[in-house]
C-alpha cells in the first residue's frame, strides 16, 4: 500500500513541474523536499519562512537538512502580521493566508507556477483552520493527496536513511499561549529558549505552555520520569525561572495533540 501512494506521490510531483515548497524542516516537508529533489527536478525550489513566531532551531535545521541534500533553499523574512498578535481562534488561517499568500507572490517572481506544503493525510483529522487558507490560495498538499500518513512519512524516511525519520513533531510558538492573549515577543524568546534547554537535558518534543508567569510542561509518552527524575530537576526549575517563568509546573497528561484547542479546553 505504501509503494502505491509513494508512485501517486512521485506522479503528482511530475505533473506540477515547476513549485516552490513550503519547507519548514519537519518530517512531512523534509520528505517532501527530498522526494522532489531526488526525482531529479530542477525547476524546485525550498522556502523557509522567517518570523518571530518560528523556532529559530527550526529554521537552522531546514537549512541544514537542504545544504546536506544538496537541494535549493531560500529564507523569506516576514514581519509579526497584526492580526495575529491577540493569538485569535483563527489564528492559524490568517497565519496561512499571509505566509502562503508571501509564498505565491514569490513563487511568482521566481518563475515557478505552485506552492506546495507538507500537509499529510492525518491532518485532516485534527483542528486546522489553516487547511482552509491553503485550499482558498490554491496551495496543493501532495502527501494528502497521495493519501500518506505520518507513520507512511516516517517509515519510508527511515527506509530511505534520512536522518529526519524521528525527528519530533514541531509547531509555531503560538500554540503554546491560550486563545486570545497578547503575544509578546518576549514571550515567544522565553519559550523558544525554556523548550531548547529542556531539549538538552533530554527532553525531546516538549512543549512549554505559558498561563502568565506559569510554565506548564508537556512531555512526550515516556519523558515524564526524565524531569521528575533527574538529578539535574533543581537546575530545570531554577534555569526556568531564570529565563523569567515564576512557576514550573509539569502536566500530567503529557504532550498531546491539540491540547490548547477549543475542543479540549473544559471551562
Amino acid at each position: 500500500m505504501t509503494n502505491a501512494k509513494l508512485e501517486k506521490l512521485d506522479r503528482i510531483l511530475k505533473d506540477l513541474h515547476s513549485f516552490i515548497v513550503a519547507f519548514s524542516g519537519g518530517v512531512d516537508s523534509s520528505f517532501l523536499v527530498y522526494r522532489a529533489h531526488s526525482l531529479k527536478k530542477p525547476d524546485m525550489m525550498s522556502v523557509t519562512i522567517k518570523t518571530p513566531y518560528i523556532p529559530q532551531k527550526e529554521i537552522i535545521e531546514a537549512t541544514e537538512f537542504a545544504r546536506k541534500s544538496g537541494i535549493r533553499h531560500e529564507i523569506l523574512d516576514l514581519d509579526f502580521p497584526d492580526d495575529i498578535k491577540s493569538n485569535p481562534v483563527d489564528r492559524c488561517y490568517l497565519c496561512k493566508r499571509t505566509i502562503f499568500t508571501a509564498l505565491k507572490a514569490h513563487a511568482m517572481e521566481n518563475g515557478f507556477r505552485h506552492v506546495i506544503d507538507g500537509t499529510n493525510a492525518d491532518d485532516t483529522g485534527d483542528f486546522r483552520p489553516g487547511i482552509r487558507a491553503l485550499k482558498e490560495l490554491g496551495i496543493r498538499s501532495p502527501l494528502l493527496e497521495a493519501g500518506l500518513t505520518k507513520n507512511d512519512i516516517r517509515e519510508i524516511a527511515h527506509k530511505e536513511g534520512l536522518s529526519i525519520w524521528d525527528k519530533a513533531a514541531n509547531a509555531c510558538l503560538l500554540t503554546r499561549i491560550p486563545y486570545n492573549t497578547e503575544v509578546k515577543d518576549n514571550i515567544l524568546k522565553m519559550i523558544e529558549e525554556a523548550e531548547y534547554m529542556l531539549l538538552e537535558k533530554g527532553c525531546p518534543g516538549v512543549r512549554v505552555r505559558v498561563h502568565g508567569d506559569l510554565a506548564r510542561i508537556e512531555c512526550l509518552p515516556g519523558f515524564m520520569d526524565k524531569i521528575v527524575n533527574n538529578p539535574e530537576k533543581n537546575h530545570i526549575i531554577n534555569d526556568l525561572k531564570k529565563i523569567g517563568f515564576r512557576y514550573v509546573t509539569l502536566d500530567l497528561e503529557g504532550y498531546r495533540t491539540g491540547s490548547s484547542n477549543p475542543e479540549n479546553i473544559i471551562l
